[in-house]
């Protein structure tokens, strides 16, 4: 009898993971996306990369969350509540990929409202706390995470972190100094856990208006530094 039960249970749990996670036709990835309402939101072309590039992002999620850069993104306000994309197993019981491509379809329309709002928060303090927007966007993703799914982040922003422990401005980028830093970073829990994830940045370092020689450096630390937090992929564009 023991023995049963525990199978019982264990069956309860799969369909459980199956319902949140959504059925009917191959599972997409678990994705998440960041937008930075700070001045990398002033230029009209922060605005319409969202725009044009979101959609196609939304239609390979099967779930989603937002997270805002503010000058204090992990205790901010300004919210948008995550979305499930893929239709879950009461919507779609049959599994019947008619309903799972109509209840795909009309959910991945609420992508971009989503997104877009977060441009517009109030002003949370000075400057730009990144680091905060991808540990609270992670930490969304983390209570639906899934080892047998892809994990997608997508950030829109110029990753200017300038709040908290790391000043993009003030910034030794020396290869040690880098190295050292990240450590600090990584040792202080301020680093997100993106283990697994494929990251992809669009309008890093939009606005270059001083120092072009630190440039190539700020993406070398970039790119150390998610690769210190584990993600598998990162493109900075």
């Amino acid at each position: 009898m023991r023995r049963a039960g525990r199978g019982m249970l264990a069956a309860a749990l799969l369909v459980t993971a199956a319902g949140a996670a959504g059925c009917g036709t191959d599972a997409r990835s678990l994705c998440g996306v960041v937008v930075d309402s700070t001045t990398y939101a002033d230029p009209a072309t922060s605005r319409a990369d969202v725009t044009s590039k979101l959609p196609a992002f939304a239609q390979n999620c099967d779930w989603m969350a937002f997270a805002a850069v503010t000058g204090s993104s992990e205790s901010s306000t300004c919210r948008q509540d995550p979305l499930p994309i893929a239709a879950t197993r009461a919507e779609n019981p049959n599994e019947n990929p008619v309903v799972e491509d109509r209840v795909r379809a009309h959910r991945v329309q609420q992508a971009l409202p989503r997104a877009m709002r977060l441009f517009d928060c109030p002003t949370e303090g000075e400057g730009s706390d990144v680091l905060g927007a991808l540990r609270y966007a992670v930490k969304q993703l983390a209570a639906q995470r899934r080892p047998d799914l892809p994990h997608e982040l997508v950030v829109f922003s110029d990753l200017i972190n300038n709040r908290g422990d790391l000043d993009i401005g003030r910034l030794d980028l020396s290869e040690a100094a880098r190295k050292r830093k990240i450590d600090e970073l990584r040792a202080a829990h301020l680093l997100p856990d993106l283990s697994g994830y494929a990251v992809t940045v669009h309008g890093f370092l939009r606005r270059k208006t001083s120092s072009p020689d630190r440039f190539p450096l700020l993406e070398s630390f970039w790119r150390e530094a998610f690769e210190a937090a584990g993600a598998t992929t990162a493109d900075l564009l």
